[in-house]
């Protein structure tokens, strides 16, 4: 068999590795275009637990490998002034040269062939080998060639990077965050081998044209940073090796395979230098490679390409996350710059959400401590009764005259259980159970403010003198026997209205016969095929829903609640205004941003006039349709938070999509995080996070890298509706509140004499 791999760099030298080991009798050529010394950057890096991966595979090129390799286990951040520096970490680095030699070698030992100084222009010389590994880095060749089978995505991103040397010792991996009048620039530095480290210096476009770093020469950008970071370098100098400008790219694909072809490194796929990952990338890619060959053989080349694909797809998609959530942490670390220099170091640790509070915890005791205490400090909150800094999530929290015991939420979630809009004892027990469970605020699930407003017949209602009674039972129970706060989402459903219960799995309209009622919206299109036409409101129907969500507060101040929540998300009357997927009026209420935000304003000051002034408004919005450039973006939404700020709202609970079927939101651990700071910073308004926020460990994550202010659970908590008590016992903390009934249940807790 005859297998060629169009580019030498780890991945592919490390793939003809692997491959003459398992196959002696193939013969293998790998054709580059560079000189076997020529080498683009300075040093690789790889965690401890990356480089057990590869002992297995290869012993000769793993040990030869170890034996060049510098360890630490310390990352030291400098910012503003100060150096913290954390531990446990675990990372090795190397010169990238020696790395390439080490596989050049093995290659040859083995009986590779390489070519050097080979540009491979004619693909179809390679239509008689066996495998062809596309190996050709980011700016594959043939990747292009072949774009309609491989379909690329190249997503280059916002920052722009030098990748330089420095002769200053390092003894950690390196972060450094400095600002001048252009902006902030921020240094990835790792030593790699004695007295030569990495040093990456990347930051915004427009910080880079500012500095007039777009016009510098290598050794102009070179005397900038030496200038720049004078007192970093401590009387060392930069290095430059082809340390040109680049803008970073993530590259995807949406196959690598073509016949006998396969894309493998940097050409298949990218991963931010930020997480160290790139070549880790590359030869785990090859090592699940050569196993797809081993397992499935030669008889089918394209099948057992097939295998490979499906066997690595996820994990690359894992890693490609993370890195990309790393990434745009980067991109967007300017909004930082006022934190605490340890709360600052905590959310660098935790930014791609690889290592979360509880993680942290266990490699870093101290760092996690530290960035307790600051939490606390900063909230103004007591030491617990142990003389301890509470976890972040039972740091209290106030909005107007409402203080929440802990920051949990137990976020809306429809029950589809209410007769004729009234809540019973199925809602009674539910939120009960969570009030019990120890949250600090529950929020109701979407209440509609009138018949019509309902999504289904099944869904709670506060248009009148039944539906408030009932609620106000479970008000009364929710604050006679727990500590927790409890706020009504109010809403209209518009042109999603009118639909069967979900739980029946047919998700489709009522029928006349089964009580189906006309639907509204901004203008007459339905949500989804299949479902009627809503009719485009007049400004009686506005002034009747203003009416309807005034009245709905008022009856909810009567019942007791104590936060009102208006629903301007998820595709439902008030968010539909926004998002001009389904606003196509052509009056002063659709077309500019402006105007698709009138009717919803109107709503927010006519619920905050009647609202009672020593309790909060929480509004909640979708801060993006995952449409762009048509639908609502978080730009948009940036603007719809000031103009809810100015109007008296407190805090806002930023969700996403919801206004078109067509929406794909990139789902993830906390995927929603990045839209709430976002607003957060830059409006300077309190914000409740959702999405996939799993648990306690999640929420400490985001409290304590101050990333928002509340976080909301749904899921989470169907599960367990005992979030918070299990996690008062899971974290030693002594002064979470219990029901009187669950007390012999409770830890019991010594303090020291």
């Amino acid at each position: 068999m005859r297998i060629a791999s169009i580019g030498g760099g780890p991945g592919g030298l490390y793939s003809s590795i692997l491959f003459k080991q398992a196959f002696p009798e193939a013969e293998i050529t790998v054709f580059e275009q560079n000189r076997p010394d020529d080498t683009f950057g300075w040093g690789v890096v790889f965690s401890d637990e990356t480089l057990s991966n590869f002992e297995p595979h290869d012993k000769k090129t793993h040990d030869a490998i170890i034996d060049q390799f510098i360890y630490w286990s310390e990352i030291d951040t400098f910012f503003r002034g100060e150096c913290i520096t954390s531990t446990g970490h675990g990372f090795c680095g190397m010169s990238r040269r020696k790395l390439l030699q080490i596989f050049q070698e093995r290659c040859l030992e083995l009986g590779v062939t390489i070519h050097f100084e080979t540009r491979v222009e004619d693909f179809s010389l390679f239509d008689d080998y066996d495998l062809v590994l596309a190996a050709d880095g980011v700016n594959s060749a043939i990747r292009e060639t072949f774009a309609d089978t491989f379909q690329p995505d190249l997503d280059w991103r916002k920052c722009k990077f030098t990748w330089l040397g420095t002769d200053k010792p390092l003894s950690a991996f390196t972060f450094i965050f400095k600002e001048n009048e252009h902006g902030l620039f921020q240094v990835h530095a790792y030593p790699f081998e004695e007295g030569l480290g990495t040093f990456i210096v990347e930051c915004r476009e427009e910080v880079w044209r500012s500095a007039g770093l777009d016009q510098a020469s290598e050794q102009e950008t070179v005397e900038y940073f030496e200038e720049l970071f004078a007192e970093d370098l401590d009387g060392h100098h930069l290095l430059n090796n082809r340390s040109i400008w680049r803008t970073f790219p993530t590259v995807r694909n949406k196959t690598w395979i073509k016949d006998h072809v396969v894309l493998l490194g940097d050409s298949a796929c990218t991963a931010h230098y930020s997480i160290g990952s790139g070549t880790k990338l590359a030869m785990e890619s090859a090592i699940a490679l050569v196993e797809a060959f081993q397992k499935e053989g030669w008889d089918d080349v394209h099948h057992a390409l097939k295998c490979y694909e499906e066997a690595r797809w996820v994990d690359v998609l894992k890693l490609q996350k993370a890195a990309q959530t790393s990434l745009e942490w980067f991109e967007n670390a300017a909004r930082y710059m006022d934190q605490d220099p340890i709360t600052f170091t905590f959310n660098l640790m935790t930014r791609s959400k690889a290592i979360t509070y509880e993680n942290l915890e266990l490699r870093d005791p101290k760092l996690v401590a530290e960035a307790r205490e600051v939490y606390r400090r900063r909230s103004g909150a007591p030491l617990d009764s142990l003389g301890e800094a509470p976890p972040p999530m039972f740091t209290p929290f106030t909005l107007r005259d409402l203080t929440l015991r802990n920051r949990i939420v137990v976020s809306p979630m429809c029950q589809y259980s209410a007769r004729d809009g009234v809540p019973g004892d199925w809602h009674l027990v539910h939120l009960g159970a969570r009030a019990v469970g120890g949250a600090g605020l529950l929020i109701t699930e979407m209440t509609n403010i009138s018949p019509d407003g309902r999504i289904t017949p099944g869904c709670a209602g506060i248009w009148n003198d039944e539906q408030e009674e009932a609620w106000k039972r479970i008000v009364d129970f929710v604050h006679g026997h727990s500590k927790a706060a409890i706020g009504m989402q109010i809403a209209h459903a518009g042109r999603k209205g009118s639909m069967k219960h979900f739980w029946d799995r047919t998700e489709r309209p009522l029928t006349i016969e089964e009580g189906a009622w006309e639907t509204i919206g901004p203008s007459a299109l339905p949500f989804d095929e299949g479902m009627p036409s809503p009719r485009a409101m007049r400004r009686d129907d506005m002034d009747r829903i203003v009416a309807d969500f005034v009245a709905a507060a008022q009856r909810a101040d009567r019942a007791g609640f104590d936060l009102i929540e208006v629903h301007a998300a998820h595709g439902y009357l008030l968010s539909s205004f926004v998002s001009p997927l389904c606003n196509r009026r052509e009056d002063e209420y659709g077309g500019s941003l402006t105007n698709r935000l009138r009717f919803p304003l109107e709503v927010v000051e006519a619920v905050r006039a009647a609202w009672p002034g020593n309790k909060p408004l929480s509004v909640r919005i979708s801060a993006t349709d995952w449409q762009e450039p048509e639908g609502t973006t978080l730009e948009d939404s940036l603007v719809f938070a000031a103009e809810l700020k100015e109007r008296g709202c407190d805090v806002l609970d930023v969700s996403s999509a919801g206004n078109s079927p067509e929406s794909e939101p990139v789902y993830g651990r906390m995927y929603q995080l990045p839209f709430a700071e976002a607003i957060k910073y830059k409006v300077g308004i309190p914000v409740m996070t959702v999405g996939a926020v799993l648990g306690e460990d999640h929420a400490n994550t985001i409290l304590a890298a101050d990333r928002a202010d509340l976080v909301a659970m749904a899921r989470p908590h169907l599960k367990n509706p005992f979030i918070c008590l299990h996690a008062a016992e899971k974290y030693g903390y002594p002064d979470q509140p219990w029901p009187g009934p669950y007390l012999p249940a409770r830890p019991q807790f010594e303090t020291e004499e």
